[in-house]
């Protein structure tokens, strides 16, 4: 059985802290609440809770048994992204014909030695334009700039994720800060800036300036971009696979979200 919530107190959160996906629903509960139609909360079975935004939808304590339910559930609602548990994203994958499976991995951010004068050249706060055309380049299936200015923007007024630029080349946000636990998304970097060593940098230096204040801080990074993690040091955690759907074509604005954190 799959119900959507509408009311606060319906909520599970203090079960969603347990994992980094349920502390990524759990921001933009807190960003969002319960009361947008992009932004949906439902529960699953005995204990599992879904979450539909926007073209992504996000489940976390799934049970096998919920398998089929999900299943019915997806095939029309047609999502883009599904990030699930193990095993029901196996037996999603077998159900769902039309998705193809990802695998990526969890970083955790690790300190290093970095330029004394690295700081001077983070932005906290800059332009969110800005901050757009830099990820344009990185990411070709971006959402248009005025849903992403609104979604990105929200969030950061109310708190829950945090936008900055290196050298106006290179971009990271904290997606979430949640009982110190820190994801990091959104990276990318200018072309005519890549291979001079910015996101390096600039990576390192963020994984020192949240140690500081004892926070836990990972990102997700598909296959491609693995080999770059490991050699800046940072330390697997653990894999896992997404589900994407494979009929879009990969110009279509519509098909990449950044709302998952995925560099």
């Amino acid at each position: 059985m799959i119900r959507q919530l509408e009311h606060d107190e319906e909520l599970n959160t203090e079960l969603l802290r347990r994992s980094w996906r349920g502390r990524k629903m759990l921001s933009y509960y807190k960003a969002y609440g319960l009361q947008y139609s992009f932004c949906q909360f439902y529960a699953v079975g005995e204990q599992g809770i879904l979450l539909r935004l926007n073209d992504t939808v996000l489940i976390d304590h799934a049970a096998p048994e919920d398998t089929e339910n999900l299943a019915v559930f997806l095939e029309m609602h047609q999502p883009f992204r599904i990030e699930c548990n193990e095993p029901v994203r196996a037996a999603l994958a077998a159900l769902l014909p039309a998705y193809r499976s990802l695998h990526r991995t969890l970083f955790q951010l690790i300190p290093d030695t970095i330029p004394v004068d690295a700081e001077d050249a983070v932005e906290f706060n800059p332009p969110l334009a800005e901050v757009y055309e830099i990820l344009q380049a990185g990411f070709p299936n971006l959402q248009d700039y005025a849903l992403w200015l609104t979604d990105t923007s929200h969030r950061c007024r109310h708190g829950v994720s945090r936008v900055m630029t290196y050298r106006k080349d290179t971009t990271a946000s904290i997606m979430y800060d949640i009982d110190n636990c820190v994801l990091v998304g959104q990276v990318a970097t200018r072309p005519e800036a890549r291979g001079l060593g910015h996101a390096r940098v600039f990576l390192r230096w963020l994984a020192g300036f949240l140690a500081q204040f004892d926070k836990i801080a990972v990102l997700y990074a598909l296959d491609v971009r693995e080999s770059f993690y490991r050699e800046i040091g940072f330390r697997a955690l653990e894999t896992e696979y997404v589900l994407e759907r494979m009929e879009q074509e990969k110009d279509n604005l519509q098909k990449g979200r950044l709302d998952n954190g995925n560099t």
